[in-house]
């Protein structure tokens, strides 16, 4: 790879039944993405030929369906299953790095969100 370009995404919201909590499991809630892909953009800046880079609307599919389709008690398994897909899905991205929100988990504090972040690189997966 000639460059260390990125292709990020934020603030993607997706509900799902992660949490320790049995109720979490049952009720569900609103979690909140930023995703950060490592890329080589180079070939797309000169070709404007969206199969010579990484479609982030088919980003935003994979990562949908890795997020959701297990119940996770951890927001850190969670988010290690979204870059494991991503990486799977995508050949050209070297990394990815989660930024996994949650918004209203259920602590007795007055709190913006709790978060977990994670960056993994393809020889990692």
């Amino acid at each position: 790879m000639t460059q260390n370009d990125r292709i990020l995404i934020r603030g993607l919201r997706l509900y799902a039944f992660h949490g320790c909590n049995g109720f979490e499991k049952t009720n569900g809630q609103y979690f909140e993405l930023d995703i950060d892909l490592t890329v080589d953009t180079g070939a797309v800046g000169v070709t404007d030929d969206i199969n010579d880079t990484v479609n982030y609307s088919s980003v935003i599919k994979v990562t949908e369906k890795a997020f959701t389709q297990n119940k996770r008690n951890t927001v850190e398994c969670a988010a290690h299953d979204v870059a494991r897909a991503v990486l799977s899905a995508f050949g050209s991205v070297s990394s990815v790095r989660i930024c996994l929100r949650k918004p209203d988990a259920p602590l007795k504090a007055d709190f913006d969100f709790v978060a977990v972040e994670i960056t993994v690189d393809r020889g990692d997966s």
